[in-house]
């Protein structure tokens, strides 16, 4: 056997090797397009197993390698797995694959990823769209926003893809699924993802009354974002109804949205000043132990001391 060959044996063996495994990568990216072959042995012919860290290093070194034809062998060939632990440990292969597309991008490589996400929803393949910009993913990232393990990727890559995703992201927040029936959990936290997003891109007023409605919508969060929106881009058309609207679910809004609703009440401080003292003479009239348990008295006595405070009273 060459010496190089023998030397790229010991190398892919020294991945099952947890202590050895990751140095073992750039060795074998170091040694060049004879480690290739044993690499691709070591992935398509080894089994999965719960430990996935030395086929996920597998996977790496074949893309410092450029071996694009290899990866795209394994995940077009890639087999049902039964048990679920070792499948979910797959998957940690199967993104790490995923994400060294972005090394290739182009074309071809945007061709093979969209067939892809045809049967499957992967957060490297989620990712891969978002890095890579691909536009034509927009309505398959809208579909793992519904997805808890795709969710978060989903909406760092639709806000790299930014401005071209704006018409999907607006019809989006307004269709609960199924329609005609009460809205399911994943279509109520896509919704929900999708105006954070809208926050990160800057509402433009022409957007406003595609989601005015959203206002009045039941889910705190929902009625909240849209809100935060409309004070985001000075919409002053519907301010009172924001204000009313902000007022009424800052009782039941959850705690990490609290301090988006006293930036937006202080924001339009003196419109809504006479609302919000009013609502606080309203509740202070309540027994004092209900007083110390009522979240939107709090909120609202918080925003007053602020409001003041900022304006030397």
């Amino acid at each position: 056997m060459n010496p190089t060959d023998d030397q790229a044996e010991r190398l892919v063996a020294a991945l099952d090797r947890l202590l050895d495994g990751e140095s073992a990568v750039a060795a074998l990216v170091a040694l060049g397009s004879r480690a290739i072959g044993p690499l691709r042995r070591f992935l398509l012919e080894g089994r999965p197993s719960t430990v996935y860290q030395p086929r996920r290093w597998a996977v790496q070194a074949l893309g410092g390698l450029d071996a694009k034809e290899v990866l795209i062998e394994y995940l077009t060939s890639l087999p049902p797995i039964a048990d679920p632990q070792i499948r979910l440990a797959e998957e940690a292969v199967e993104n790490a694959a995923l994400r060294e597309f972005v090394r290739w991008p182009g074309a071809e490589t945007t061709a093979f990823l969209l067939a892809l996400s045809k049967d499957r929803m992967r957060a490297g393949l989620v990712e891969a769209f978002g890095k890579l910009g691909v536009v034509e993913a927009i309505p398959y990232l809208d579909r793992a926003l519904e997805d808890d393990y795709t969710r978060l990727a989903a909406e760092q890559a639709l806000k790299s893809i930014g401005e071209p995703a704006r018409e999907a992201l607006l019809l989006s927040a307004t269709i609960a699924l199924p329609r005609g029936a009460p809205e399911t959990p994943s279509s109520l936290r896509r919704r929900q993802s999708v105006l954070r997003v809208l926050a990160e891109l800057g509402m433009r007023p022409d957007d406003w009354p595609r989601l005015r409605e959203l206002v009045w919508e039941p889910d705190p969060e929902i009625a909240i974002r849209t809100c935060a929106l409309a004070v985001q881009a000075g919409l002053r058309e519907d301010r009172e109804a924001v204000i009313g609207r902000l007022v009424a679910v800052a009782g039941q809004a959850p705690w990490f949205l609290q301090e988006d609703i006293v930036a937006c009440l202080l924001s339009w401080f003196d419109a809504a000043r006479p609302l919000i003292e009013a609502e606080i003479a309203r509740r202070a009239r309540a027994p004092e132990i209900e007083q110390a348990q009522d979240q939107c008295l709090r909120l609202l006595r918080r925003v007053m001391r602020r409001g003041l405070e900022a304006r030397g009273v």
